[in-house]
Formats: C-alpha cells, structure tokens, sequence
C-alpha cells in the first residue's frame, strides 16, 4: 500500500503555511532522527504527506546532501508491506538492488529502492508494527479552513511498462491504463487499499512539453493532487489550471488552480474541484 509520499524542505515551519494553514492538513505524528526529522500530516481523506527536515545531518547527511544539489522538493514514496523479508525477497528476484536495508527494530523494518531502478524516485519500502503517533510541536499553527483531500502523486516516467511491473506487479496495485491520457503521452493510474494513489504518465512521442520535463531523467514527480474542500478559494499564488498544459490529468480531472513549484518549496501542487476525477472519493481499492 502507497503509505505516504515525503517531500524535503529546510525547516518544517517553511512548509505549514502551505499544507497545514492552507490546505488544511492535520499534525499525525513526528519526532527527530540523525540525519532528518519527519512531519507527517493527514488530510480528509487520510492520505498523509510527510515533511523531511534536516537533524544532525553530520551524522546520516542523505538528506542535506538532497537539499545541497537540487534544493527542496519531492523526495520519496513510502509502502507499507506486511512481509519485508517476502517484498525483498520479490524486488531481488525481479532485479532490484535493494539499499540501506535494515531490519533490526521489529516495530519498523525497512528497505530502499534507488531512483534510477524505482522510476526516478526513492522507493521506501517498510514494515511497522503499528502507527505512530505523537503531540504537535510548540508553534504548530491551526488550519485556517476544512482540509483538503490529497489525491495523489503524479509521476513522470520514462518507461512506462517497467514502472507499472513495480507499483501494479511486486508492490500490488490495482491498474488502470489510460492510453491516450492526451495527445502525445500515455498514463497508467495504480491504487490501493489505502486512499493515496499513484499516476504514471509517459511520453509517447519524442520532443513535446513531458519529454522536455524528464530531460533524460527515468522518472520525475510531476505533482501532488489535492481536491479542494466545497466553498474553499484558491490561494492567491494558485495560477489558473488550462487542462491543455497541465501534464498527468485525464477527461475528467477538474482542475482549478496550479502552484508552481517555485511558490511552493520546489513540488507542483494541481488543485481539483471537489468531486473533479479522482476527487479522492473513490473507494478504497477500486
């Protein structure tokens, strides 16, 4: 199940104004380990972004040295498992080379699959006792309205097919294929039981506006979907959405607004009408 996607940033308070005050998300849990400081938020739909800030990085430096070359932005994909050892056991036989795997906390065993075999992401692959919870931190701001409803996680890719073997095939998702998402790209959308989905979108034609974003790369986020609550505005930074430029949205997607990447500490947001495509009401495990 696709638990949570996490995006870097220098300092958790960088990024309440946006997803808490703005966007309505919740405190879950958070604390400090050497090297970051997790801070995940839920929305009304229980999906979960999880905010990465740098913490002692002298003594675990992944995440700065993140910061340091490409700045703030989307930084990985976390499934929960209920067998590590049998996921491990899966990715190994289909090629991956699993890293930095670590099973010696039996409440929360983990393992990675780099981005230039996971599709141009980090891959967190994990098995936990339970869930984690804990208090909000001193300052911690109160939501300004309703919260939205994260949606999912667009996904550029330049291998379609590899891409929907790892998320549809070896981490059990249900696929639905889109082949002419538009002119020029196809799509795939992968869900699971939980309410965050995945949607893969390739280009199938060289040059075009997709192509130009990969630039080279396997894969590269292309944005977080949020549906917007009834009677919520659109922020004023919040660009107006045409669904002929917008990359990774289908027929019936409801765009709104779109937050660039640079008003937004380096990750796209598209926000959605209420009930636009997914509208983050389906239910769990269609």
């Amino acid at each position: 199940m696709l638990d949570h996607v996490a995006v870097a940033v220098e300092s958790w308070s960088e990024a309440w104004p946006r997803y808490v005050v703005g966007l309505g998300g919740r405190w879950a849990s958070g604390g400090a380990n050497v090297g970051f400081a997790p801070a995940q938020l839920a929305f009304a739909n229980g999906a979960r972004l999880e905010v990465l800030q740098p913490w002692e990085p002298e003594g675990n430096p992944f995440l700065r040295r993140f910061l340091d070359r490409g700045g703030p932005g989307p930084h990985h994909l976390t499934f929960k498992v209920p067998d590590i050892a049998a996921a491990l056991e899966a990715v190994q036989a289909a090629g991956y080379a699993p890293v930095s795997v670590d099973l010696s906390d039996p409440g929360w065993k983990e393992a990675f699959l780099h981005p230039r075999q996971a599709g141009g992401i980090v891959v967190q692959l994990a098995q936990a006792a339970g869930y984690w919870e804990s208090p909000a931190p001193e300052g911690f701001p109160p939501p300004a309205g309703p919260p939205a409803t994260l949606v999912r996680v667009a996904h550029a890719v330049a291998d379609l097919d590899a891409a929907v073997a790892l998320f549809g095939g070896i981490l059990g998702g249900a696929v639905e294929r889109h082949p002419e998402a538009r002119p020029g790209t196809a799509a795939a959308t992968v869900r699971w039981e939980g309410p965050l989905a995945l949607r893969l979108v390739t280009p199938t034609t060289a040059g075009g506006a997709l192509a130009a974003f990969l630039d080279g790369r396997p894969g590269r986020v292309l944005h977080l979907a949020f549906a917007l609550p009834a009677g919520a505005t659109l922020p004023a930074d919040a660009a107006p959405a045409p669904r002929d430029v917008l990359l990774g949205l289908l027929e019936d997607d409801l765009p709104l607004g779109v937050v660039a990447p640079e008003d937004n500490l380096g990750t796209r947001l598209v926000l959605l009408a209420p009930t636009g495509g997914d509208g983050g009401h389906r239910p769990a495990g269609r």
